[in-house]
């Protein structure tokens, strides 16, 4: 059976954003008078979320605190929302190459929805994707399947027709909850070890056509 729909993550997948993400975590660890981080300590704590990440950087600081820290860190990565972010080399390609064979795309990232949509613009790969959502867009995140059913059902193609494409552990475990397939990208922030339990691994964005051609066959 054919692949007709192509779920993919943000972050870490089609962008390279670490370093935007950084400076504002650094924004807000200024603020609270913390030492800054380097792009490896910020690396491992991305992908669950803005609330998440601002915990993960603010360890034992109240809720108020953590309220606070989350709107200035929105508030900057809004404002400096691709500075330093860049597509993955060969991204471009590989979402011309599957729109050219009408295979349908969408987003799905635990970046708040708003952002996400500021990040595809900037980047002018929005008019690639059918529709975005966000980790604040349904009641439920990543790994949950819930965003990704929604978003199947929006585009009117069932599960199986379907396949996630992302860099983590929520990646494939939602996609596999979901039923999809799904394959897992060795350049962005994930660990690998954990990649490992998506159908397919691939090192690099010019191979992610051929993989999902693959899926296509596999599904005959």
């Amino acid at each position: 059976m054919r692949i007709r729909a192509v779920l993919f993550d943000l972050d870490g997948t089609l962008v390279d954003s670490l370093g935007d993400l950084t400076d504002a975590v650094n924004h807000v660890r200024e603020a609270f008078s913390l030492p800054q981080m380097c792009e490896k300590d910020v690396r491992v704590k991305v992908g669950k979320g803005s609330r998440h990440l601002i915990q993960q950087i603010l360890p034992g600081f109240s809720e108020a605190d953590i309220v606070s820290a989350l709107a200035m860190f929105l508030a900057y990565n809004r404002e400096h929302i691709a500075e330093k972010s860049r597509l993955y080399p060969g991204i471009q390609g590989a979402l011309s190459d599957l729109a050219a064979s009408h295979v349908r795309m969408a987003v799905i990232t635990n970046k708040n929805e708003d952002l996400c949509h500021l990040l595809l613009r900037d980047l002018g790969i929005d008019g690639l994707f059918e529709c975005a959502c966000g980790g604040d867009t349904y009641p439920e995140r990543k790994p949950s399947p819930l965003p990704l059913q929604k978003i199947a059902e929006k585009l009117g193609v069932p599960p199986h027709e379907c396949v996630m494409i992302g860099d983590s552990i929520n990646d494939v475990e939602s996609g596999q909850r979901a039923a999809m397939m799904t394959i897992a990208c060795s350049w962005g922030y994930g660990d690998m070890a954990e990649l490992s339990r998506a159908d397919t691994v691939v090192s690099a964005p010019t191979e992610l056509c051929e993989a999902i051609a693959q899926i296509s066959v596999q599904r005959l």
